[in-house]
């Protein structure tokens, strides 16, 4: 696969003993730094977007959370990491205005404008589209966030399913639409995020033609509907908007963790076993927080022609939307 060098990796891990043992004695593993991990992220997503664009210059690349990437040393009166910044072509944000605590109740203001900084300062330093999705259902409270969102010069979307398995059918018009054909994600205005279609759709002509009768911009979706991925002929088809124009169509990847039902997934996997699997999600059964600095799970992720990365891009999606950026925080 395609790796940084290791003189390069074995520089970041020496700097971050040294950190430990100058300033971290009381960290709970006292040989890494929390530095270590945020760096180990940064790299692993700048390594995936140097192979995809190699093999397609117009290939986006946009994490979702771990914000706090953006700056160098992970706070917010920092300064920026143009390295990691110039790698990215857009940041995805849960839960900014509404779902941080519970869906339909508004995110803490000082949640929202600590997320806002890091958002900021990426928007300010690079040619970085937002993207938020707040989770609420109550009319009044998705207008308030596609007004805010719109005012602070994001665009968004208010997932009135956590599970990401609908499409909504408030507001009506789609918020923002217009009849435009879409092929840079700076173009875009508004965004559907529908990744579980296989919950809410009996087979994929059922959804394909669902997210053809929308107006949005762009799609974020899954590679798979029930397993079975879906062909370049097929996303070409979902470009179509309803109203003639055409839209991008980005696909979901979870860097961070490892899912049980997909193809990757071995029978005799478990906790420890391979190395690189840490442990469970407590809040969605079946996902397993990675070791993803460790080499086995990145040639899972891209650097191969198996990889899960090569198969996006065969498969004709203009960009890739990493999830689970932000399990560094556990291991903090």
């Amino acid at each position: 696969m395609v790796t940084r060098s290791i003189k390069t990796s074995k520089v970041v891990i020496f700097l971050a003993l040294l950190i430990n043992f100058f300033s971290c004695k009381n960290n709970k593993n006292p040989l890494i730094s929390n530095m270590y991990y945020k760096q180990e992220m940064k790299s692993f997503i700048k390594d995936i977007s140097s192979y995809a664009k190699k093999r397609n210059p117009h290939f986006f690349i946009i994490p979702q959370n771990g914000v706090e990437l953006v700056s160098i040393t992970g706070e917010s009166g920092d300064s920026p990491d143009m390295d990691y910044i110039s790698s990215i072509d857009g940041i995805g944000q849960e839960s900014l205005n509404y779902g941080y605590n519970g869906d339909d109740q508004a995110t803490p203001s000082d949640e929202t404008e600590r997320l806002k900084l890091f958002l900021d300062m990426a928007k300010s330093n690079g040619d970085i589209k937002i993207m938020v999705t707040d989770y609420c259902f109550t009319e009044s409270k998705v207008d308030s966030s596609y007004h805010i969102n719109n005012m602070y010069d994001y665009i968004s979307f208010a997932a009135d399913h956590r599970e990401l398995d609908n499409i909504p059918t408030y507001p009506t018009p789609t918020y923002n639409e217009s009849p435009d054909t879409i092929t840079d994600l700076s173009q875009a205005k508004n965004y559907l995020y529908l990744i579980n279609p296989d919950n809410g759709y009996s087979n994929k002509e059922e959804f394909i033609e669902s997210v053809k009768s929308t107006n949005y911009d762009y799609v974020i979706m899954d590679l798979f509907f029930n397993g079975e991925e879906f062909t370049p002929d097929e996303i070409e088809e979902l470009r179509d908007k309803e109203n003639g124009g055409k839209r991008l169509l980005i696909c979901y990847m979870s860097i961070g963790e490892a899912e049980n039902y997909r193809y990757y997934w071995q029978s005799d996997w478990e906790i420890g076993t391979p190395t690189f699997i840490d442990s469970e999600n407590p809040n969605w059964e079946g996902n397993y927080i990675v070791k993803y600095w460790e080499s086995d799970w990145q040639d899972i992720i891209y650097g191969n022609d198996d990889s899960y990365l090569k198969k996006i891009i065969n498969a004709g999606f203009d960009g890739v939307y990493l999830d689970a950026v932000d399990s560094f925080e556990q291991f903090d």
